[in-house]
C-alpha cells in the first residue's frame, strides 16, 4: 500500500438513473464510464478526459436500507486503510456504526461503509490491485475533500484514533472560537480538511464533500446549467480557487474549484 492510512482515495456516486447521470457528468466534465459488469452490479469506473480514474458510479434504483427506506442519492468519500477489518473494529469501538460488512471487490481491494459518531458517512478502502483515483489536479478530477461538521472535537478524536489523522490547524484561531479549520497533514501534504460548520450550514447539511477541478468557473457553471444541474452556492473567491456548490439533476451535491482563478490572500 503506497497511500498512508487516512488519505482520501476514492469517491463514488449513487443515483437512481445512472444513464441520466452519465449524460450529465460527461457533458459537464468530459467523463467516461466503464461498466464492470453484472458481477459488480454494473458499477462503473469514471475516468476524466485524460483517461485517469476519478471515481465510480452505480444505480441504487430499487435498493433499500435495512429500515426499508430507499438508499439516498449522493457522493460518498473513502479514506485509505491498511486493514479494513481492524480499522472497522477500531471505528466501532470509537462510536461508529457499520453500514455494510467488509466486502472484497475482486482483486482490487476491500471496502466498508460506516457512519462516524457525528453522523457523517465515510468509506474505508484497503487497496490491493487498485489504489484509487489519480492525483492529477486536471479538470474533472478531485482536488480536495473535507468534512463539514458541528462536532469538531468529536470528529477530530474519531479520525485521529481510527484513521491516524494528523490534524493541523489552518491559520490563526479566532478570538471567539467561532470558526475552526484543520487539514490532515501540513501544507501540500494535506489530503483533506475538517471544518467547523457551526453557523455556516444546518446540521442536516453537514458531512463529507469533495471538490472537482475546472478551468473556468463561468464556463463550468454554464455547462452545469445547460445539462440540468443547479448552482446552490457561489461562485465565491478564495485563495484556493473560485468555488461553487453544485447539485446534479438528481440532487447529489459536489463542489467545483477553478484554481486558476484563486484570489490573492490579504
Amino acid at each position: 500500500m503506497s497511500r498512508t492510512t487516512g488519505t482520501s482515495t476514492w469517491t463514488d456516486l449513487s443515483v437512481q438513473d445512472l444513464d441520466a447521470a452519465k449524460a450529465f457528468y460527461s457533458g459537464v466534465f468530459g467523463w467516461t464510464f466503464r461498466d464492470l459488469g453484472e458481477e459488480f452490479g454494473h458499477y462503473a469506473i469514471i475516468s476524466n478526459a485524460d483517461g485517469a480514474p476519478v471515481g465510480g458510479a452505480m444505480s441504487v434504483a430499487g435498493m433499500t436500507a435495512p429500515d426499508g427506506t430507499a438508499l439516498p442519492v449522493g457522493w460518498d468519500v473513502y479514506l485509505t486503510v491498511d486493514d479494513a477489518d481492524a480499522r472497522l473494529a477500531a471505528a466501532l469501538e470509537h462510536g461508529a456504526t457499520a453500514l455494510t460488512p467488509v466486502m472484497d471487490i475482486g482483486s482490487d481491494g476491500r471496502n466498508v461503509m460506516l457512519k462516524d459518531p457525528t453522523g457523517a458517512t465515510i468509506g474505508m478502502w484497503q487497496a490491493k490491485g487498485f489504489e484509487g483515483y489519480e492525483h492529477t489536479g486536471a479538470p474533472g478530477s478531485p482536488v480536495w475533500f473535507e468534512l463539514m461538521t458541528h462536532e469538531v472535537d468529536a470528529a477530530s478524536a474519531f479520525y485521529t484514533a481510527v484513521f491516524d489523522a494528523q490534524l493541523v490547524p489552518m491559520g490563526e484561531k479566532m478570538e471567539d472560537d467561532s470558526f475552526r479549520y484543520a487539514t490532515n497533514g501540513p501544507g501540500e501534504s494535506a489530503s483533506w480538511g475538517l471544518c467547523d460548520a457551526s453557523g455556516v450550514m444546518p446540521a442536516e447539511a453537514t458531512g463529507w464533500r469533495f471538490y472537482l477541478a475546472v478551468d473556468s468557473s463561468a464556463a463550468a457553471i454554464e455547462r452545469i446549467e445547460e445539462h440540468g444541474g443547479t448552482v446552490l452556492d457561489g461562485p465565491i473567491d478564495s485563495p484556493f480557487g473560485r468555488i461553487a456548490t453544485i447539485a446534479d439533476p438528481e440532487g447529489a451535491t459536489f463542489q467545483i474549484s477553478a484554481m486558476g482563478e484563486a484570489a490573492a490572500e490579504g
